[in-house]
């Protein structure tokens, strides 16, 4: 039986990460923290539960006020449970008087929120006994909105999509992961089926590798592992340690004691601690030295590690998740990776295709793109050329997903006319030209795509693709190329020229 939806407004990250235990698994609960999250949530999906967390309303409650009107006109048999302070708008005071729903004011505890959906299921829900949440969630003050936009986006919440409506709706995709407050979606038949592992190891107690371009999605996806894991209601801490001077990447993930090095003057707690019991990332691992990736091994092994300075054993219970950007066979053969850790690592390694190899991706995600810029601008689009997809579709998105979203925000902002079309792209977009990237394999020229769609051209596009590939695995090394593929270095030496490849061998 399908599970009911209910999304869950909410700034507090705590509350709408405890629900999906809550509710014990009768509910497929949806998240978000936005007006603008909130209207793209309300177009793909038809909930039948809402949870308006409005403890720190905006105002005098008026946008909020106006939101529940809209959702209670949209969904008009949906159950909501309005929470709110001890101190609640007048606004928001009338609407709950006028209205059937349940109104939770102040402390509160989970089993009332659990009872505001009995109808849901009817009487079989089991009683949730647990203490009261305190009033008054701990909010950045960048959330903490007033004015217009919240205005804005509220209505575009009460009267639908600001965008044309099927034309920019979520198709069936070929395979989804679905988390608490986001998903991953595809229609790539190898990356469904890499999908659909992942979803298993997520679920069990491993380390979990990424390989993937950047802007690839691999941060988006490691949250993601972590919302389907059982971990989901502990700490989710990245760790970017390409950012991280080579002599601090220790202090920050193992901590360190006061006085063991000149700039420590108290005691730290590295990540691997901070993380609890919930999931660590560490992006860009291939940047660490052979001595912490020793450290890293024994960490994954047994848990233990020391802090910098001290010698007391310490013990990680935290899940970690790592992800790099090149391959980490190739750095092994260089010396540069340990074996040990490698073969740690790769017993579960998922490769994320970039973009430019799931081409068929690249049009389902700029509809989304365009749906979710369209309501945070306040801007209406109605419809988008054959034209302008067909010009996403040809361009090899060096900078990947993060790219094509940037490039849709773009385009939505300038869109005056409601109709999106190439003008609306970047110059660079639909002359094929490709900005600075760390693979310039990928560096095409406009004479390679204008052999257009004729036999001819789509065999060599492929044979192409699959070169660069093959490339980028072996860090651009021509001899490894040439062996992997069967081929003689001369024919592939050829093969690059023809398609206006680089010619420079890594090896």
């Amino acid at each position: 039986m399908t599970k009911p939806i209910i999304i869950v407004f909410s700034r507090d990250s705590d509350l709408a990460s405890s629900l999906p235990a809550t509710f014990e698994g009768r509910a497929d609960i949806r998240a978000c923290d936005s007006f603008e999250e909130l209207a793209d949530l309300t177009q793909r999906v038809e909930p039948r539960g809402f949870v308006a967390d409005f403890r720190r309303p905006s105002g005098a409650g008026l946008v909020e006020e106006r939101l529940l009107s809209g959702m209670q006109l949209r969904f008009p048999a949906m159950q909501i449970a309005m929470l709110t302070a001890e101190s609640c708008p007048i606004s928001l005071e009338q609407k709950a008087a006028e209205s059937s729903f349940t109104h939770l004011r102040g402390r509160f505890s989970k089993d009332e929120l659990v009872d505001a959906f009995r109808l849901l299921w009817g009487p079989a829900v089991p009683e949730v006994v647990q203490p009261p949440f305190v009033t008054e969630p701990t909010l950045s003050p960048a959330i903490q909105q007033t004015g217009g936009e919240n205005e804005q986006a509220a209505n575009a919440v009460s009267t639908g999509p600001l965008t044309g409506g099927d034309q920019f709706s979520d198709e069936p995709a070929l395979g989804t992961l679905n988390g608490v407050t986001r998903r991953f979606q595809t229609n790539s038949p190898a990356l469904r089926d890499m999908l659909a592992e992942l979803e298993v190891a997520a679920k069990h107690d491993v380390t979990i590798l990424l390989i993937g371009e950047t802007g690839s999605g691999k941060t988006f996806l490691s949250r993601l592992i972590h919302e389907v894991s059982p971990r989901r209601h502990e700490p989710f801490l990245p760790v970017a340690c390409g950012a991280l001077p080579n002599d601090l990447i220790e202090s920050e993930l193992f901590g360190h004691v006061k006085g063991s090095f000149t700039s420590a003057h108290a005691d730290k707690e590295g990540k691997f601690l901070a993380a609890r019991r919930g999931s660590l990332l560490l992006d860009e691992i291939d940047v660490l030295g052979l001595e912490q990736q020793v450290k890293l091994l024994r960490v994954i092994e047994t848990g233990e590690f020391e802090p910098v300075g001290s010698n007391q054993t310490q013990r990680s219970q935290a899940r970690l998740i790592v992800a790099s950007n090149l391959e980490l066979q190739p750095l092994v053969e260089r010396h540069r990776f340990r074996p040990d850790l490698y073969y740690r690592l790769n017993m579960l390694k998922f490769v994320l295709p970039p973009l430019r190899q799931r081409r068929m991706d690249i049009v389902p995600m700029a509809k989304r793109f365009i749906r979710q810029y369209a309501v945070k601008h306040a801007i209406a689009i109605h419809e988008a050329v054959p034209e302008f997809y067909e010009a996403l579709e040809n361009y090899p998105w060096p900078g990947n997903v993060r790219e094509l979203e940037h490039v849709i925000q773009r385009a939505v902002i300038y869109c005056r006319e409601g109709t999106l079309k190439p003008n609306h792209l970047p110059s660079h977009i639909l002359g094929g030209l490709v900005g600075p990237t760390n693979d310039p394999s990928i560096q095409l020229k406009t004479s390679t795509r204008s052999a257009g769609s004729s036999l001819e051209g789509q065999v060599a596009r492929t044979e192409r693709e699959i070169i660069e590939q093959v490339l980028f695995k072996n860090n651009q090394s021509r001899t490894r190329t040439a062996r992997e593929l069967g081929i003689s270095r001369v024919t592939l030496y050829n093969k690059m020229k023809r398609y206006g490849m680089p010619h420079k061998d890594a090896s």
